[in-house]
């Protein structure tokens, strides 16, 4: 069941390339930059996905990111999710994210599973709402 909305950010693409072509199928590999709150916790957060076209014309994306607290903590992440094409390259993405902390001061994000919208227009602008999976 979806759960508690957990964090938000807004950001921007900061680059895109195409790893591969072969088979008809892309892999496009795509890094970001935003800012938001986790757990009323302001935070700063990159990361960088690849992404594979399917014949049904869906994507299918795996990444992986960091996250550095307003306090200095550092997080780090790992996700996958499908993501649908939309008007002038944006896509809209859904799936899981899995947090990992190195100090373990975020044993409630280290224990579950989070759920993410994470949105990009055309011009490369991010948005994520993150929630707890019960």
């Amino acid at each position: 069941m979806l759960g508690e909305l957990i964090g938000e950010e807004q950001g921007e693409v900061t680059g895109r390339r195409v790893l591969s072509t072969d088979g008809g199928h892309p892999i496009i590999e795509a890094s970001f930059q935003a800012s938001g709150t986790l757990l009323g916790t302001g935070v700063q957060d990159m990361g960088t996905y690849e992404s594979v076209m399917r014949a049904d014309g869906t994507l299918f994306g795996e990444g992986q990111g960091v996250i550095m607290t307003e306090s200095g903590d550092t997080l780090t992440w790992h996700g996958s999710g499908v993501g649908h094409l939309g008007e002038g390259g944006a896509v809209s993405w859904r799936g899981a994210i899995f947090y990992d902390s190195p100090n373990g001061k975020h044993d409630r994000l280290t224990g579950i599973a989070a759920l993410f919208e994470f949105e990009t227009d055309a011009a490369g602008k991010a948005s994520a709402k993150l929630y707890e999976w019960k």
